[in-house]
């Protein structure tokens, strides 16, 4: 089966339509022509799902600095971050609020105009010391709210989209990216794009759990193309499960709830927190909580001998659940039918975020070893990238706050590299090759009785990630997940489809998404074999403890066809050592 090739040239093409890639786009869009590939209409990325706010220290709520929310940065990572670009981050993170103040957020209000702050997870005053009210937020409904200004500005900028277009190959000719090669989802056929440069902004990996906050779109395409090119990944066994799942289902209530004041209750009807995090109770980060969470339901005193626990928001009032946490309140009420106002609502762990990715450098250019070598022309941003600033533990509203900062940072020094290369190089004759092959295999399995279908393959997955790397791992099971991946992926080869035709052909798509997950599914797992300690989110209960002497480094790891090799890097450090965490 052939396929008609369709060209186009842009100085600039963003991959994924996110804060991240927007915010690229945006930049560079002010001078050079710049384009936008999207799986999904831009306004239903993922990031309109972020909901509590985005963490800078304005100080307009209480006396706050930079070097405070450095601090809590540092110390939520596990000192396993990077602390120049965690200190970028959070100086930064000043003066990109006020900017997205201007582009025209509608963040929430102080009685005097300025933008409204509250508490959130793991984020104090004094150095640890004290509570802290950092987060800019629209109610809870705050990614929505920067995307959506977002993509309206870069309309106005004209930036060109291409809706429901899906990256399946980068275009590398002696070690240059020089563009993508995309697949027409809705109108089916091929299309190169030629650019000078090329960044990655497609978001975070959750959906190879079963129970993830992540959106269906969220199947890690960025990092299986960067793997399938030779490159590596960093820390990839670092992944972190939200406390407040909602039973079942994975999507989140926002730790904004808890921000505002929510409580966390077992069977008993006890706040156990204060068994695990007596100081910071509910706001400790996110893997203290999510811990102490699944140790209750493994006691036996998960609500009613389940899998789950109680958020309980009702001394909060009607007025303040409505004014501050009404998108909260409509996913407990159409997915678990209860109303927070007078019922407390059944959550679990989440499979959340990423804090491994695509090793970048401050400036957002992709590296290819354990060094500084940049690939030239390729730039990474947002959930997909690690440049590190989440270490192995994230901050609530430090991601879409990274989104921001290294989306505009990345759009500012592609600006000024595109600008010192006036044309395109040539493009390789077999540019599109490597895509046209692996869709017309696929479309030609259509039919095939034979063959394993793709959700048969997706489900195992999913159910033995959630099983064997979750909340809390151990060597057998790590083990066991690895030869299970390798299974799958033999297994992969022999996937059919069922719809044989080019357009709307969503079995295709989930077909690539799941050759995707496959590869970074089983680099999560042997990473996470690979390193026996405690650190964040990786919890090692064979392996108790952190141990800094030996495993204060970063992994890197590459796919070379059915193996992985495993590299590392130092963490840097500078100026917070490495200290005990207590909350």
């Amino acid at each position: 089966m052939k396929f008609e090739l369709t060209y186009h040239k842009h100085d600039v093409v963003v991959v994924g339509a996110g804060i991240a890639g927007l915010y690229a786009a945006l930049k560079t869009s002010a001078k050079v022509d710049t384009a936008v590939l999207s799986k999904v209409y831009p306004t239903r990325s993922h990031s309109g799902a972020a909901q509590g706010g985005c963490a800078a220290s304005l100080g307009n709520m209480m006396e706050d600095h930079w070097e405070w929310h450095m601090y809590d940065t540092v110390r939520g990572s596990d000192f396993l971050g990077d602390q120049d670009a965690q200190e970028l981050l959070v100086r930064e993170a000043v003066p990109v609020m006020y900017e997205m103040e201007h582009l025209g957020v509608p963040f929430d209000r102080t009685e005097q105009g300025r933008i409204a702050q509250r508490p959130f997870g793991g984020h104090f005053g004094n150095f640890g010391k004290s509570p802290m009210m950092r987060s800019c937020y629209a109610a809870d409904r705050t990614g929505h709210a920067q995307l959506h200004c977002l993509y309206e500005q870069c309309v106005k900028n004209e930036v060109r989209f291409y809706n429901e277009f899906y990256a399946l190959t980068l275009i590398i000719k002696d070690g240059v990216c020089q563009g993508v090669v995309a697949w027409d989802v809705n109108g089916g056929g091929l299309h190169v794009f030629h650019a000078k440069a090329v960044h990655l902004a497609t978001g975070g990996y959750g959906r190879c759990w079963k129970i993830t906050s992540n959106s269906m779109a969220n199947t890690g395409d960025g990092l299986s193309l960067v793997m399938r090119q030779g490159l590596p990944l960093e820390d990839m066994e670092f992944v972190q499960f939200h406390p407040t799942g909602v039973w079942k289902h994975g999507m989140l209530i926002s730790e904004a709830a808890r921000g505002e004041g929510g409580y966390l209750i077992n069977d008993k009807g006890e706040r156990f927190m204060e068994n695990y995090a007596k100081a910071k109770m509910e706001l400790a980060p996110r893997d203290v909580v999510s811990r102490a969470e699944q140790t209750e339901i493994n006691e036996g005193r998960g609500i009613k001998g389940q899998d789950c626990v109680h958020i309980d928001l009702r001394h909060l009032g009607k007025e303040k659940i409505i004014t501050r946490l009404p998108q909260v309140r409509e996913l407990a009420l159409k997915f678990v039918g209860l109303d927070m106002i007078d019922s407390p609502i059944p959550i679990q762990p989440t499979a959340h975020y990423s804090m491994g990715g695509i090793p970048v450098n401050l400036d957002t250019q992709v590296l290819r070893d354990t060094g500084k070598t940049a690939v030239p022309g390729l730039y990474a941003s947002g959930e997909c990238a690690c440049v590190s600033v989440h270490g192995a533990n994230r901050l609530g509203t430090n991601s879409t706050l990274e989104c921001a900062v290294y989306g505009r940072i990345g759009g500012i020094k592609m600006l000024d590299y595109v600008c010192k290369h006036p044309g395109h190089d040539d493009l390789p004759e077999d540019a599109a090759e490597m895509a046209r092959e692996e869709i017309e295999h696929l479309l030609s399995t259509a039919g095939t009785k034979s063959g394993v279908r793709p959700v048969e393959l997706r489900d195992r997955m999913q159910e033995t990630m959630s099983e064997n790397v979750a909340v809390f791992r151990q060597a057998e099971d790590l083990k066991k997940q690895v030869g299970i991946c390798q299974d799958l992926r033999q297994e992969y080869k022999k996937v059919a489809i069922d719809d044989g035709g080019i357009k709307a052909n969503t079995d295709l798509i989930e077909a690539i998404e799941l050759g995707h997950m496959l590869d970074y599914a089983y680099m999560i797992a042997q990473c996470a074999l690979e390193r026996p300690e405690c650190r964040g989110a990786h919890w090692r209960t064979d392996h108790p403890g952190r141990n800094d002497k030996k495993w204060l480094k970063h992994t890197l790891a590459w796919l070379h066809g059915d193996e992985i090799r495993i590299e590392y890097k130092p963490v840097v450090i500078t100026r917070f050592q490495p200290e005990e965490r207590k909350y």
